[in-house]
């Protein structure tokens, strides 16, 4: 079972920047698509970044490219989600997210939030 812990939320001005960070554990495989998820209040939860922990891409929701950067720590168990110039719209809670996936996956599982595993949630506000 896959265990995710996000921190690093918090409320901001507009323009501002967040880190988020999500430590992984319980990991049966080198081979995963990681990744962001948010839901906002009254709408759906969507994909924000991802990436492939065999080390062949990232991607990102339209809404976050330019402005969002998503990464692997050192340990390779830490999942990144650098945020800048962020936008009352991107007020949510935000996911860590992890599936074990195939390289050629991790693309459509970002555009259709669709993982196995999912942690608590860490509360991103950004006011104008």
């Amino acid at each position: 079972q896959v265990q995710l812990v996000e921190s690093g939320g918090g409320s901001v001005q507009a323009g501002g920047s967040l880190r988020l960070s999500c430590v992984a554990s319980g990991y049966t495989s080198s081979k995963y698509c990681m990744g962001w998820l948010r839901q906002a209040p009254g709408k759906e939860r969507e994909g924000v970044a991802a990436l492939y922990t065999g080390g062949r891409g990232t991607y990102y929701a339209d809404s976050a490219k330019g402005r969002f950067t998503i990464s692997q720590g050192n340990a390779k168990n830490t999942l990144y989600l650098q945020m800048n110039n962020l936008k009352p719209e991107d007020t949510a809670m935000y996911y860590c997210a992890a599936t074990p996936a195939s390289f050629d996956s991790c693309q459509y599982r970002l555009h259709n939030a669709d993982f196995g595993f999912g942690g608590q949630g860490t509360q991103v506000t950004v006011s104008s």
